[in-house]
């Protein structure tokens, strides 16, 4: 068994996404511990009602919503409904919330059994449950004395690095056409959003593409754009956006562009110290040796670090990305050191610029085939030039030896340094000589 526990200031948006599955016919409420009423005789609004009343009592606490998962080895499926509820109250008096109210949802759309569960840390005489440290003081004794208990698949250290080796995150990788789109996506989002170091929207894509999911903001003459609007599209195998992109508004959690910008700034405090980390495991891949690129974005791969490379149309790189699963922090190379930048490792690879296709003639080619024409050399008309970087026009060869034998300058051309200024007449007022 798995525990992983979610500390959060919205009692509303975790209620709403349990109770949005069970709306969706994947998920239903088994268990409603310390209400006055059973689960199935309560709606969500009263569910909410009674936990809202607890946080109610301590309006000092930001944080007061538990959001609890404890998910389960694929092959314990047949766990029952009752069986699930004992676990879930033995569990809960070992973390000691065993006199908090709270709600028990089984959830039936991962590839493993597992249960979710909701409360509060406000006791009902105003004082707030340490949550100090306390996957490792309480849940995870508790863990293991369950499994031994309940006759479980053990989760031990081991098969724990080798799940973020595996698969990273517990998220089905989305494919367009198998599953219902918005519920696809809000899987994958809920896995990321909470749990990932991000910075920029560059940065959360590179995790969410790895579950072919993408945030757009369209392109930059979009009203979407302009609007600071954001969506989420489903991505195919090619990478390329499929099926109707779904607006961040529709969603429960409302993962608009200003909720991720809201988090950029905790983000870049809380990756901070693993920046070592991923240098220390890249810098270790070139002593004594030069790999390949591919050889350290694989050896990367089994450290937990996935690199996201950025080409453009020609397929050059010119961007890398690295998302380090373990610690759940995501660097562009640039934020690093100038020496993990895109350009910096594959100078460390040995990577040498290739010739572009275009300029190389190849065999049997003939000469009259298009080549570049030379920059105009006039002061003046470099001197209004804005565009260097841009790819110079081309012009057939045969008319190349007319165009070289032009005068650079046209005959009556002077520069305007060498021309004299002329100098106005002033007119002058006729001045009638009676005057």
């Amino acid at each position: 068994m798995v525990a992983v526990i979610k500390v959060g200031h919205s009692l509303h948006r975790i209620l709403a996404y349990n109770e949005n599955k069970v709306k969706e016919g994947v998920a239903e409420c088994i268990g409603a511990e310390n209400y006055p009423l059973n689960a199935d005789e309560m709606s969500g609004k009263i569910k909410l009602g009674y936990l809202l009343k607890s946080t109610a009592l301590n309006e000092n606490v930001k944080r007061n919503s538990i959001h609890i998962s404890l998910n389960f080895d694929p092959s314990e499926a047949h766990l029952s409904k009752e069986k699930l509820m004992e676990i879930a109250i033995f569990y809960m008096q070992k973390l000691g919330f065993g006199e908090q109210p709270y709600l028990v949802y089984q959830h039936h759309d991962a590839g493993h059994p597992h249960i979710h569960i909701v409360t509060t840390n406000i006791q009902s005489n105003g004082n707030r449950i340490d949550l100090h440290h306390l996957g490792i003081r309480k849940s995870e004794p508790a863990r293991k004395e369950i499994e031994k208990m309940f006759g479980l698949v053990v989760a031990d250290a081991h098969a724990r690095r080798e799940a973020f080796r595996l698969k990273s995150i517990e998220v089905k990788k989305v494919q367009y056409g198998r599953t219902e789109t918005k519920r696809a996506i809000t899987n994958v989002l809920d896995a990321v959003l909470y749990k990932y170091n991000y910075t920029s929207l560059p940065e959360l894509n590179a995790v969410l593409k790895q579950y072919n999911v993408l945030a757009d903001r369209g392109s930059e003459h979009t009203r979407i754009f302009q609007g600071g609007g954001l969506v989420y599209r489903i991505l195919d195998e090619d990478g390329k956006p499929v099926g109707v992109p779904i607006k961040a508004s529709d969603f429960y959690n409302k993962p608009t562009l200003k909720f991720l910008e809201e988090n950029y700034t905790t983000n870049e405090a809380k990756r901070q110290p693993f920046k070592s980390r991923v240098k220390n495991e890249i810098d270790r891949l070139f002593i004594g040796k030069t790999p390949t690129l591919d050889e350290l974005v694989k050896q990367l791969e089994k450290k937990g670090i996935h690199v996201a490379l950025r080409q453009n149309d020609a397929g050059l790189i010119y961007g890398i990305t690295y998302v380090d699963h373990q610690t759940k922090s995501v660097f562009n190379g640039s934020a690093l050191g100038k020496q993990y930048s895109a350009k910096a490792i594959q100078e460390r690879c040995g990577f040498k610029e290739a010739i572009k296709p275009e300029l190389v003639l190849q065999p049997g080619e003939k000469t009259e085939t298009l080549v570049p024409v030379a920059r105009a050399t006039r002061p003046d008309i470099a001197s209004t030039s804005h565009d260097y970087n841009s790819t110079p026009a081309t012009i057939p060869a045969t008319h190349l030896l007319d165009t070289l034998i032009q005068p650079e300058q046209a005959v009556d051309y002077v520069p305007g340094q060498l021309k004299k200024k002329s100098r106005k007449k002033k007119k002058r007022k006729n001045i009638s000589n009676n005057q």
